[in-house]
């Protein structure tokens, strides 16, 4: 997948009328993911993804220790959303994520982070199930 169909994907399925919108959100989910993530995860995580987002992932400030409502809340401040709209988003965000990289990437990250992120994942079990 390129950056266009990444984007059209996340403009899609968050129903955003306008293409900067989703880069938005997108940036916001993947940034804030990458500053939680250690670095090596965060890399692992990118590698498949185009590199104009792998970058959102990559550039953060690796290992940060916050929990599930803090990931949330920065999410909601950097795209200018509320909490439940930044839960969604980085949900959407992650499930798009998983069909370009491999199950692995996606296990190791989920290992990786405190249980209080499942809700991050709920949409990719669902796809699973």
């Amino acid at each position: 997948m390129n950056y266009k169909e990444f984007i059209g994907q996340v403009q899609h399925r968050l129903e955003y009328a306008q293409f900067g919108q989703a880069v938005r959100a997108t940036r916001a989910v993947l940034t804030t993911l990458g500053e939680r993530l250690p670095e090596g995860e965060a890399t692992d995580l990118a590698s498949p993804l185009p590199m104009e987002i792998d970058r959102y992932l990559n550039e953060a400030e690796h290992g940060q220790r916050f929990d599930y409502h803090e990931f949330l809340d920065r999410v909601a401040e950097r795209e200018g959303v509320d909490r439940a709209d930044a839960n969604y988003h980085a949900q959407q965000l992650l499930a798009i994520v998983a069909e370009d990289v491999p199950p692995g990437n996606i296990e190791k990250v989920r290992n990786g982070l405190p249980e209080d992120f499942d809700p991050l994942f709920e949409l990719i079990e669902t796809a699973n199930e």
